[in-house]
């Protein structure tokens, strides 16, 4: 019990220090008036996730879900109204965060209406949660086949890469002890890319060092 409370507090100090990291663009984007050179879909994406995380930990009466997930999708809100303040492309925004809208909407309906209380309800829900979480953590595997082509990794941030994986293990080693693998297999594959992130900065980062980098991560 102690252990899985060390855990516990382990995933809710990481995560919420993951998803701070948007502070560093919401800094920008006050300071610029601009959000120019900001992503604006990982912000997006990661509310979605923490929402459905949330309505997740509710039906199991998982309080550091709960907790994780509300302060996610709180900040991930804060960044999403300031990129909308300061964005040029309001129609394009404004179009995403309607259809992200809708399927919040449908998806709630769904789980809530359509399906059945119980086992089954929860069962597919924390697939669906899984699924989406596992296709977040792989997508950044595009920009890792960029950084081998080019021998660069100015475009990764090592301290959110040891960020990433000490969440990752946290939240790997929580769903174990619960034997929960909803929790446990979505979060192996952010182990994974982090490791193979580690070698990266192993392999080329001689070739450029002094030079300041930062990437949100989409978890």
């Amino acid at each position: 019990m102690e252990f899985l409370q060390f855990l516990s507090w382990a995933c809710i100090v990481f995560t919420v220090g993951m998803f701070s990291t948007g502070l560093t663009d919401l800094k920008r984007m006050r300071a610029s008036k601009s959000a120019d050179n900001v992503q604006f879909l990982p912000f997006l994406t990661t509310c979605l996730n923490n929402l459905g995380w949330l309505y997740y930990g509710i039906l199991k009466t998982d309080g550091t879900l709960v907790l994780v997930n509300t302060i996610g999708a709180c900040l991930q809100s804060l960044y999403i109204l300031c990129y909308c303040q300061y964005t040029n492309d309001k129609r394009r925004v404004t179009s995403q965060t309607l259809l992200a809208g809708g399927v919040v909407c449908g998806g709630w309906l769904y789980f809530s209406v359509v399906l059945p209380q119980g086992e089954s309800q929860l069962a597919q829900l924390g697939l669906t949660c899984s699924l989406f979480t596992i296709s977040m953590y792989l997508s950044p595997l595009a920009d890792l086949m960029e950084i081998v082509r080019t021998g660069s990794v100015e475009r990764l941030s090592f301290s959110l890469t040891v960020a990433t994986f000490l969440t990752s293990t946290s939240w790997t080693l929580y769903g174990l002890q619960l034997q929960d693998y909803y929790i446990m297999v979505p979060n192996t594959p952010g182990i994974v890319t982090s490791l193979i992130r580690f070698f990266l900065f192993w392999r080329f980062a001689s070739v450029n060092q002094g030079v300041p980098s930062y990437k949100l991560i989409e978890i």
